[in-house]
């Protein structure tokens, strides 16, 4: 029943909206599951251990935070409400706003979060749009 039901999601969608639903969901998915859960990345814990000042918050915190990661990608994947990909975009921001006020150094390497965020948040209005050509995001 579920197959079906994720089919006709992907069968209503423009080749446009499954590619930035694509790109989005592989984002959140990637970024939720390689660096916090998988690998642990000693700089995301060091970038939270701002906030909590100890490391076995941030460590705990990672790890959950992570979970949240994979989760909001399989949301942006299979939703039809339009809202969803708006609300990426202030998620988007406010962790553009975080690392540079904590760690700005990274805005200098390639493929930085500032690229990143942008392209992302590029993504997002072009879901956005192609669900409101479609009719879907007018409900809650």
């Amino acid at each position: 029943m579920y197959f079906f039901v994720i089919m006709n999601i992907f069968r209503e969608n423009s080749p446009i909206l499954l590619v930035s639903r694509a790109v989005l969901a592989f984002s959140w998915i990637y970024q939720g599951a390689v660096p916090k859960v998988i690998c642990r990345s000693p700089a995301e814990i060091e970038l939270l251990q701002y906030v909590t000042g100890a490391q076995e918050l941030a460590c705990t915190m990672i790890l959950w935070m992570g979970f949240g990661e994979i989760l909001f990608g399989i949301i942006l994947l299979f939703t039809r409400r339009g809202w969803i990909f708006l609300l990426n975009v202030p998620a988007l921001l406010i962790l553009l706003g975080y690392v540079a006020v904590f760690h700005p150094a990274l805005f200098t390497l390639p493929f930085n979060p500032l690229v990143l965020n942008v392209s992302l948040i590029g993504m997002s209005f072009i879901a956005y749009s192609e669900l409101g050509k479609a009719g879907e995001h007018a409900g809650c």
